[in-house]
């Protein structure tokens, strides 16, 4: 990404997710789902870590040095990188996680196969993302233009990211939607599946003896 409105509109970022906190719990709870308990755990585009501190996540990488700041005030242990070129060794992790920040990356087949060869043998890669076929996924693309931070993104269908995933030298195991009610009230129970929900959790496994490495 050329202009990273996150090193600019950091505090509105942080902003966003207290002033929308039904929301922002809501997402947590769905990717809870998936995640896997007590294993080593890194956010490629980690912003300020306010996922990752709930996740318990303690590795992040991400290009933004505004963001990288806040996620160190909550000790995290981060690096600033793209995750095209990720900084760690090979099988390093249990699993991957990135939220919503694969819309935001330049080469997102490459940015798979590099979290490929992070993870150790049956580690597991796991991507949030607003569905661009939902309500909402549909009026962020139709208004993009006038966002600060979604001006620079592309959206994603589900069906998209599991070919990038399957490419990548995963295979999908489990899919978990939220946001389905357009008015949020109170936290939203996550539901199995996708094409009723805006944001949904695909998670992938590593296959076994699969190198993607060279590109």
């Amino acid at each position: 990404m050329k202009r990273n409105p996150f090193n600019i509109y950091t505090d509105e970022y942080e902003n966003w997710f207290k002033e929308n906190e039904l929301i922002f719990q809501s997402e947590l709870l769905a990717i809870k789902q998936i995640i896997p308990n007590n294993e080593k755990g890194i956010e490629i585009g980690i912003g300020s870590g306010l996922f990752a501190e709930k996740l318990n996540i303690k590795f992040g990488i991400d290009p933004s040095e505004k963001m990288l700041e806040f996620a160190k005030q909550r000790n995290i242990i981060v690096e600033k990188g793209i995750a095209e070129n990720l900084p760690y060794d090979n099988n390093s992790f249990d699993f991957a996680l990135f939220i919503t920040s694969i819309c935001f990356v330049d080469n997102p087949a490459k940015a798979i196969k590099e979290t490929h060869r992070i993870l150790k043998n049956d580690g597991e890669i796991i991507i949030g993302i607003i569905d661009k076929d939902s309500s909402l996924g549909q009026i962020l693309e139709k208004n993009k233009n006038e966002s600060k931070f979604y001006k620079y993104a592309k959206f994603f269908s589900v069906k998209e990211i599991s070919e990038l995933i399957e490419i990548g030298g995963f295979f999908v195991t489990e899919i978990f939607q939220t946001l389905i009610n357009e008015n949020i009230k109170t936290v939203e129970k996550p539901a199995k599946g996708y094409g009723k929900g805006s944001f949904v959790v695909i998670k992938g496994k590593k296959k076994a003896g699969n190198n993607i490495y060279s590109l």
